[in-house]
């Protein structure tokens, strides 16, 4: 979970190498590369035979400049000769990551007729007489509705509806595939909370649930706070409620490694916009004992005083907390000098963290991470299956707290999380969250039977 160095990647390129196939070659281009500061990811065979091997190797890399200069690297190496350079992330992004599909595909007359006209006369009958079959009946009982305006999206900032679209469909692609539940990206165009809210709000009979996606602060808490109020289904702020369960789940595992309590420990929050407030949030209702919080923005400060933080400076933070947690998205904003020995030190940033994890080590840390290791998809999706399976009411912290438990005890002791690629993990979530929707009376124990 220690980053390998503190070099800023934008781009993901793929190299496709054909190189001698005698021993050490390959090493030397992996140190050719290394050599020219990027970063290697996924290494595939691509062809082998007697004399020589083509591989294709995805390299990490600051832009196009620092490229140019990894292909010049290689090329010097004895023995290999650079075939082409693509860009696969642009490629596998090419008509969108998702797709409508039917579940039932219709092949002749008589399941034409099932699927619709007659056959669906008869479906909207039965719900016409019983509104809650629509959730058995069709597919409202397992979609939600992923929501932006494109105001704050991932650490790019205001860029956009249309920008932000890769996010939403990368959302609802892993909703999908780790539990099932079908994600439905709405970009909301809107001038105001009020606007934003009365949109969805219009939307919402389609739908189980509602992910808010992407909005800054502080117009965000305002949207979550109006559409909690005015609708029955559950509302959810990925980066407020999906960070705060990760970051308590990590932190568990953290006072599990170093033989501490959550209880007994100082935490720092560094940083109090939509994430920095609900992580404080969630962790003084854990543990019963306030945060320090530090921002520059007044009204964050204020928020903060309000839910019972304290307020501090991060100078203060960094010399007196145990556990420091940022979420600012300023890169390099905690410097190596300000770490403590034996500090826990998670910098959640992305795509730059506030210090990258092998610098906070080096520099003592005890553990350290950032929002690679510490990340929202270990969260979302399985929160999601358990609500909309116990058909709960809301999403509350009771729920958010038991996504927590389950992540630490899925992680493996000495790590900070698990693999978020594992779908036992995301099993597990989704179960401790709907025993907890029905133990905190907003959900139904007739649903805890799919997840088991």
């Amino acid at each position: 979970m220690v980053a390998t160095n503190t070099t800023n990647y934008g781009l993901i390129r793929t190299v496709q190498v054909r190189n001698e196939n005698i021993p050490g070659v390959l090493g030397a281009l992996a140190s050719a590369i290394g050599s020219a500061g990027a970063n290697i990811g996924n290494i595939q065979t691509v062809h082998l035979s007697q004399s020589y091997v083509l591989r294709d190797i995805d390299v990490h890399v600051e832009d196009e400049t620092h490229l140019l200069e990894v292909l010049r690297a290689v090329g010097q190496v004895k023995g290999v000769r650079v075939t082409e350079t693509r860009d696969e992330v642009m490629d596998l992004h090419q008509g969108g990551k998702i797709a409508i599909v039917s579940r039932q595909p219709v092949a002749d007359i008589a399941m034409l007729r099932k699927v619709y006209t007659p056959g669906v006369a008869e479906i909207c009958r039965a719900i016409h007489a019983q509104p809650s079959l629509a959730r058995r009946f069709t597919s409202i009982g397992s979609t939600v509705a992923i929501v932006t305006d494109g105001t704050a999206v991932l650490g790019l900032g205001r860029i956009g509806l249309a920008p932000a679209m890769p996010v939403m469909e990368g959302k609802a692609a892993l909703l999908q595939q780790f539990a099932g539940v079908n994600g439905a990206p709405l970009l909301i165009e809107a001038s105001n909370a009020d606007e934003f809210v009365e949109a969805v709000v219009r939307v919402a009979p389609t739908y189980s649930g509602i992910h808010v996606e992407d909005v800054a602060a502080p117009a965000c808490f305002d949207i979550v706070a109006q559409l909690r109020e005015r609708l029955s289904i559950p509302v959810m702020q990925d980066d407020q409620d999906g960070t705060a369960a990760v970051v308590l789940g990590a932190l568990m595992s953290a006072m599990r490694t170093t033989d501490r309590r959550l209880s007994d420990v100082t935490i720092g929050q560094v940083g109090l916009g939509a994430a920095g407030q609900s992580v404080v949030s969630l962790l003084m209702h854990a543990t019963g004992r306030p945060v320090l919080g530090a921002d520059v923005n007044e009204d964050a400060i204020g928020r903060h005083e309000q839910q019972g933080g304290r307020v501090a400076s991060l100078d203060e933070i960094m010399a007196t907390a145990d556990v420091v947690i940022s979420t600012t998205g300023v890169p390099g904003l905690i410097g190596p000098e300000r770490v403590r020995s034996g500090q826990i030190v998670f910098a959640l940033s992305n795509p730059d963290p506030e210090i990258r994890p092998a610098q906070a080590i080096e520099a003592g840390a005890a553990l350290a991470a950032d929002g690679t290791t510490v990340n929202n998809l270990l969260g979302y999706p399985g929160i999601w299956r358990g609500a909309l399976s116990t058909q709960a009411s809301e999403i509350n912290r009771s729920m958010l707290v038991a996504a927590g438990e389950a992540l630490m005890e899925a992680t493996p002791h000495g790590d900070l999380s698990p693999t978020a690629l594992d779908p036992e993990v995301h099993r597990r979530v989704a179960y401790a969250v709907g025993k907890a929707a029905v133990e905190s009376g907003v959900g139904d124990a007739d649903g805890l039977v799919d997840l088991e």
